[in-house]
């Protein structure tokens, strides 16, 4: 899984990064053979003015679903990641599911031709061609 980080306005120093990295690994490691690239850009929104203005955009995607986008606001920017981090593990799953059912849904559907089979009690017998 290769991740790579972004900051707007905002100083991210080597401590900031390798907790980002950190809890990305712990949120979405299970699943690194699905997920190719995440990006996360961090980011002051209301710069020295300070309040509930530090933002962690995440942006992942998965084969055969569209790009899943989590975003956070806090006060705290670790605890944005954080909570970006969690929520992003939860999606990911919930969409591995998700696609797991419907290859086996359609797998189900798939079945052998069912009516090459006679109905049970018919009495009759199929041959080879």
């Amino acid at each position: 899984m290769q991740i790579t980080i972004h900051a707007r306005d905002i100083n991210v120093d080597a401590g900031l990064r390798e907790h980002v990295q950190r809890r990305l690994h712990f949120a979405l490691g299970w699943a690194e053979q699905h997920v190719g690239r995440v990006s996360v850009v961090l980011s002051d929104l209301n710069g020295p003015r300070g309040g509930a203005d530090k933002c962690c955009r995440l942006r992942c995607a998965l084969p055969g679903t569209p790009e899943m986008v989590i975003e956070d606001t806090q006060a705290d920017l670790a605890t944005a990641i954080d909570r970006v981090a969690d929520r992003a593990g939860r999606t990911l799953a919930r969409r591995l599911a998700r696609q797991r059912e419907s290859r086996h849904a359609h797998a189900r559907q798939q079945g052998p031709d069912d009516e090459l089979r006679p109905p049970p009690g018919s009495g009759a017998t199929t041959t080879a061609a």
